[in-house]
Parts: C-alpha cells; sequence; structure tokens
C-alpha cells in the first residue's frame, strides 16, 4: 500500500547490472542500493524499515533465481496466510504473533517485488497489474478477517463490528485515489509554469502520516491477544487514516488540476 498509506509511489528506472554481472547476494544489493525508489509520500515505517527489508528480500531473490510475480506470490501467501489464522482461531498472544508475523513478512515482499523488477530489468503492466490486484485484495480482506475474528471470538458490540466496516471503506477509497492519481500523473503533463513535485519528503512528514502506515497496522495486530488493547490501536489507526484521507482530498484535487 503503496504509499501514504499502503502503496508505494511510483517506481524509477531500471536498476540492471552490467553484462557479466555475476548475480551474488551482495552485488545485487549494492545495485539495488545504487538506485531507490523516490520517498514522496512514503510513512516512517515504508521507508526506515520496510524499504530497506524489502531489498534485502530482493537480493536474496535475484541469487535464488526468482521472478518479481514469484515474489508478489510469496507477498500474498504470507499475508492471506495470516488472514486465514485470524479467521480461524481466537487471538491468543502467540496466535498475534504469528499472524503479524506474517503480516510483516508480506508486506516486506511487497516491496521487494518492485525492486527485483527494476534490478532485472523485467518490469511490465502485468508485473505491475499483478501487484495492484493482490494489494487490493488484501486491504478489505484484512479488515473483514478483523470482523469475523471479533464476531466468532470476541465479546463485540454492534458499535465495535462496525470500526472494521469503516475501516475497510476508508482503505479501499484511499487506495483506488492513490493508483488513480499516479495514473493520471503518467498520462498528462503539468501545466508549464506550476510548481514541480517535490521528489522526496521530508523526515518530519514521514513520522506525522506514521500512523496510517499499513507497516504500523500489521505490527498492531501483535496487541492481538489482547482485545481492549488492540480495540484502542486499531482504532487509532483507523481515525488517522481517516484524517489523512479527508486532508489529503483536497490537496490531490489541486495537484490534479495542474496536469494538461
Amino acid at each position: 500500500m503503496t504509499e501514504p498509506v499502503t502503496t508505494e509511489p511510483v517506481t524509477s528506472g531500471p536498476v540492471t547490472s552490467g553484462p557479466g554481472t555475476p548475480n551474488t547476494f551482495r552485488s545485487s544489493l549494492h545495485s539495488l542500493g545504487q538506485a531507490q525508489k523516490s520517498n514522496k509520500g512514503a510513512p516512517a515505517y515504508s521507508r526506515m524499515v520496510n524499504r530497506p527489508l524489502g531489498r534485502v528480500l530482493a537480493a536474496a531473490a535475484n541469487t535464488l533465481g526468482m521472478s518479481p510475480n514469484h515474489v508478489t506470490l510469496v507477498s500474498a501467501t504470507c499475508t492471506f496466510s495470516a488472514l486465514v489464522v485470524l479467521v480461524l482461531m481466537r487471538s491468543t498472544p502467540l496466535v498475534a504473533l504469528l499472524v503479524a508475523a506474517l503480516l510483516v513478512a508480506g508486506y516486506a515482499f511487497d516491496a521487494a517485488d518492485g525492486q527485483l523488477a527494476r534490478l532485472q530489468g523485467s518490469s511490465s503492466p502485468a508485473g505491475e497489474w499483478l501487484d495492484h490486484v493482490v494489494d487490493a485484495c488484501k486491504g478489505p480482506a484484512l479488515h473483514i478477517a478483523v470482523l469475523v475474528n471479533w464476531y466468532r471470538f470476541e465479546d463485540a458490540s454492534a458499535v465495535q463490528l462496525l470500526l472494521p466496516v469503516g475501516f475497510q471503506a476508508v482503505a479501499s477509497v484511499t487506495f483506488f485515489v492513490i493508483i488513480l492519481n499516479d495514473l493520471l500523473r503518467r498520462l498528462y503533463p503539468q501545466q508549464a509554469g506550476t510548481q514541480p513535485r517535490a521528489l522526496n519528503s521530508s523526515v518530519l512528514y514521514s513520522l506525522a502520516v506514521a500512523p496510517a502506515d499499513y507497516g504500523m497496522l500489521c505490527l498492531v495486530f501483535v496487541l492481538g491477544g489482547w482485545h481492549t488493547g488492540f480495540l484502542v490501536a486499531y482504532g487509532f489507526m483507523f481515525a488517522s487514516t481517516t484524517a489523512l484521507l479527508v486532508v489529503g482530498l483536497p490537496k490531490w484535487l489541486g495537484q490534479i488540476r495542474t496536469l494538461r
């Protein structure tokens, strides 16, 4: 998500190694480190933790001869395995730790597939389509799994059960708007004389939007064995994501108006 909230900003160009360069882990990691994508709009966890972790996974995947689509499928397997556990099992501390670990791993592999595509020079519309479709599925599915878990195993009130429903709606709208913004910026140039968009965001901005980071949401699931604590943290993430969407919509509309 990629990604003020759930998605990564537009990727940069390929960073393929020259002919004859060995696909060792060290050489792959070095090549990836030389050309990372812009951190424009990236929250703190995605910027400081997930992308570096994804870079290591991408280098390892390249060494093993994996394709970006393979990495995308590994990401989906980790994420949806976590959701299956969440739906089928009561959230004990051990189960909560397993769910959080799988979600964190899934998000890290989600950062790795695009980096691997740039490293191998294999970026393609089909690969981008697969990545976005997986992201579009896992966003709503995550909150549906929370709803089912609360309904089956927790003494949740009707008001509490509405929380994941609202979070699902906000997350889906946010993901769609970010993808739409990206698409329109690719299709239409900016009007002459308008202020160009910065390529990077400040660390302060990244920290400010951290509460709405999908990676932070993954970490919140560590509290799953403590329903009250998880409810408060999950509710805070929902409020933060909603607030950033409300603030972001007029800002994004203003940016889109500068396009031809």
